[in-house]
């Protein structure tokens, strides 16, 4: 009996010994735990501290992604300053393992979520992320573009379209064939545009004398213009106008026999030359601001003048630095005798109607990548035409 009671005895303390053990090691971990989300919080707070702009840091290398979309999570909204970062870090490890911030002035706060990366071909997705998480934008981290998920941006990923206005009538930036296909330098801008958005495109067709009335028009026919469109201060008044994407500048075209009579618009503005433009664009504007003693004539589509100089029914057309390259390369009757001395400066861009600020970031940031990558300029060598952006770039 005694042996049996003091076997019991042993058993109760080894039992209250182990116990006592996993009390102490569950506490050891659960303290060990506390003390990486503060550790990585005190990290987070210190890289905070130098980039008050806003930042997206991956918490798991300490190193900030430089693609993707960034989404915040609903579950970490307004949380500030370095006593609740713990909580943001401990939700990030527990998903995405990144983490947002940035400094607000008008409080003096730092704020941070955890956030959620899309890769940037998601955009659709991210929205749909961003709306469910009560969110009101998501940000493109390579272009450092913020895109509003209730703006226009979003209203096209949702449409799954994206419309574009466009002439038709421009060589080699905008031209429709009679089987209702379009190419040129200006549809491939408008293609990576929308590629860029993840949606599809449909051209519709404008003219010269109506884009401005369609660009505005009630109910809107296209989220924005784009082929041959010269940036302005009075479009820019009007409307809004992204960063140029290609020199521009107006120069003539006119038979490859009277080449050497143009050197300069004095030879040009005579009474015996026949000055043929296009109505309604900067062409006929340009024409007769300048032009005073020449005859101008008007002729309705612009795809038609150049043949109409070459086969003797005018003698100069008043054109773009853009397009003479092309008419003169395929057509031997044709020349552009001062292609290298243009009467005016300026760039091409897109054109779309005021409140799309959202879009016009995102057109601007797509044109910059495109310029810094270099696939800007391949595509200025596939068409033939001036790939020149310099600090000149503020044009007329």
């Amino acid at each position: 009996m005694k042996q049996n009671s003091l076997l019991r005895l042993m058993a109760i303390v080894l039992v209250v010994t182990m116990s006592m053990g996993l009390i102490s090691c569950s506490n050891n971990d659960k303290t060990a735990g506390q003390t990486d989300v503060s550790a990585i919080a005190d990290k987070v707070w210190d890289f905070s501290q130098t980039h008050p702009d806003g930042f997206t840091l991956d918490i798991r290398t300490m190193t900030e992604p430089t693609e993707g979309i960034a989404v915040s999570y609903a579950a970490t909204q307004n949380s500030h300053s370095r006593s609740q970062l713990d909580k943001v870090v401990a939700h990030a490890l527990q998903n995405d393992g990144f983490v947002g911030g940035w400094y607000n002035s008008s409080d003096g706060l730092y704020y941070f979520d955890s956030t959620r990366l899309f890769p940037e071909n998601q955009l659709k997705e991210a929205i749909e992320f961003g709306k469910k998480n009560g969110q009101n934008s998501a940000f493109i981290l390579s272009s450092f573009t913020e895109i509003p998920l209730e703006g226009k941006v979003a209203e096209i990923v949702s449409r799954g379209m994206l419309i574009v206005g466009t002439t038709g009538d421009y060589r080699p930036l905008s031209f429709r064939e009679n089987d209702g296909s379009y190419w040129g330098f200006g549809i491939e801008m408008a293609e990576e545009i929308a590629t860029q958005l993840g949606v599809g495109i449909k051209f519709v067709q404008t003219s010269w004398p109506t884009l401005t009335a369609d660009v505005l028009a009630e109910p809107q026919q296209f989220d924005m213009a784009i082929g041959g469109i010269t940036i302005t201060d009075a479009r820019k008044q009007q409307m809004l106008m992204s960063d140029g994407y290609l020199a521009n500048g107006k120069t003539i075209l006119c038979r490859t026999s009277d080449a050497d009579s143009y050197h300069s618009l004095a030879d040009i503005d005579r009474p015996e030359v026949r000055v043929m433009v296009n109505p309604g664009g900067l062409n006929e504007k340009f024409a007769r601001e300048n032009l005073t003693h020449a005859t101008i004539i008007v002729h309705q589509q612009n795809e038609e003048i150049p043949s109409l100089v070459a086969g003797g029914e005018a003698d100069v057309m008043i054109t773009e630095i853009t397009e003479a390259p092309w008419y003169v390369n395929n057509d031997s009757r044709l020349a552009a005798p001062l292609l290298s001395q243009p009467f005016t400066h300026g760039e091409i861009g897109v054109l779309m109607r005021r409140g799309q600020d959202d879009l016009l970031a995102f057109v601007n940031a797509i044109i910059a990548r495109m310029k810094s990558d270099g696939s800007l300029r391949r595509l200025h060598e596939k068409y033939g035409l001036v790939y020149s952006f310099t600090r000149r770039s503020s044009f007329l």
